[in-house]
Parts: structure tokens; sequence; C-alpha cells
């Protein structure tokens, strides 16, 4: 149940930037917008954690400031990903994906606090 509410709040989040963000587009229906957020969500748990290992001395160098564009390339390879699968995600270049990533953060930060996770409410 955690997983598939993971899943919607990434797809929400990633719709809002879609929305707001110039330069991050999306042509299809709800249902590939959950293909792309599983695509998200598969990078954000693989490769994140080996570009965070790689990037730890600029991590600790810019006090964490990094993480956003640990954030952006995620962005990217998710745009690059869907591309590849036909999906209809793209975004335009860096500057398109670190304003999609903090927006995809901010929401998804947003929705997690709104919506309860139903298995630690009990």
């Amino acid at each position: 149940m955690r997983f598939l509410l993971r899943l919607l709040i990434n797809a929400a989040a990633l719709w809002v930037a879609t929305r707001i963000v110039p330069g991050v587009t999306f042509t299809g229906d709800a249902a590939y917008l959950v293909v792309v957020a599983l695509v998200f969500g598969l990078l954000n748990a693989l490769v994140r954690p080996i570009l965070t290992l790689l990037t730890c001395p600029l991590l600790i160098l810019t006090l964490g400031l990094f993480t956003f564009v640990i954030n952006a390339v995620i962005l990217l390879l998710t745009s690059a990903l869907s591309e590849k699968l036909g999906i209809g995600f793209s975004v335009s270049g860096f500057w398109a994906a670190f304003l999609g990533a903090l927006v995809v953060s901010i929401v998804s930060i947003v929705l997690s606090l709104l919506i309860p996770d139903p298995e630690t409410t009990r």
C-alpha cells in the first residue's frame, strides 16, 4: 500500500512540474504518467544512492546543496528513459530539470504531509 501511495504522490508531483516549469513536458494520459512516476521512483532507488556516494565530497563541501543537482540529474535520466520507452515525458535541459526537481520535491513533501500513510497511522 505504501508503494502505491508513493507512486501516486510522485505522479502528482511530476504532473505539477509539467504544468509549472517551462521545459518539462508530458504528452499522454494519466496511465503513462504513473509509468513515468515508476521510472522516476526506480531511478531514485537505484541510481540516486550511487550518485550520492560518488559526490559525497561535493555534498559535504556545499553543505548538502549539491543534492539539488543530483535531483536534476535524476529527472534528466527519467526524461531520457521515458523518451526511449515512448512514454511522452521530456525535459529540455539542465535548468528545466533543476527547477522541475525543485517543484517535484516540494510537491512531494507537501503531499506526503497532507496524506497520512495508512501503515503508520494504525
